[in-house]
């Protein structure tokens, strides 16, 4: 099984997701058989590298009266995995760059670990995901060679793959995140409860396992 999660570092529903899979993956028998693949797709590649108002402003802007509650949710839902979503300290910035770093860290079998650790820094400590030397010291604590981190952020490397990663998102019907896109079928919610995860991990074409999550499914 081919898994490909679209995904950006600034959406908490992507480190709640993500939290999911781990759990629905941890207890599936055939964990060795799926092939996971972090794609890119940035939900704001206009922000610059200096932050500027919180994501719970942002939210406030979209939502107006509605924000308090919304933002209530995320947080609620965060903290039943474990999670400590800070969305009063984290800043909207670019993540071109920490997806070029994740694209690093999947060449090096760290793809996972990279990408916890900035979903970490962004939504619990509130730190500048766009800031060089942030990723620079993200990528070092999730165990890739020094060097070959400064290299990447100091190029373009990479640069080609993250773009291809938005087309790619575009040719499956990726519209937001996180999103699931299975073996090339019609892409799914990234957000699913643990159970339903597990019942499209299960999931069979043939019809002989699990039951198929249709796209539209709530959160």
């Amino acid at each position: 099984m081919k898994l490909e999660i679209y995904a950006d570092v600034l959406c908490p529903w992507c480190y709640i997701g993500k939290r999911r899979l781990t759990t629905a993956l941890a207890q599936h028998t055939g964990r060795d058989s799926i092939e996971i693949i972090w794609r890119g797709y940035e939900l704001a590649p206009g922000e610059g590298r200096t932050s500027g108002p919180t994501a719970a402003e942002a939210m406030a802007g979209w939502w107006g009266e509605q924000a308090p509650a919304r933002i209530a949710r995320i947080r609620s839902l965060g903290a039943a995995e474990g999670l400590e979503l800070n969305l009063h300290l984290a800043r909207p910035v670019n993540t071109f760059d920490a997806h070029r770093l994740v694209k690093l860290a999947a060449d090096r079998g760290r793809a996972d670990q990279t990408l916890e650790l900035l979903l970490h820094a962004y939504h619990t400590e509130g730190l500048n995901v766009a800031d060089l030397q942030v990723l620079q010291r993200l990528g070092g604590e999730a165990g890739l060679n020094a060097g070959e981190v400064r290299a990447v952020l100091d190029g373009d490397d990479y640069a080609d793959e993250v773009h291809a990663d938005r087309r790619r998102a575009t040719e499956h019907g990726v519209t937001g995140v996180p999103s699931l896109v299975i073996d090339g079928r019609p892409p799914v919610s990234g957000v699913l409860p643990v159970a339903d995860l597990q019942a499209l991990l299960r999931y069979d074409p043939t019809g002989s396992h699990g039951l198929p999550i249709k796209p539209d499914q709530p959160r």
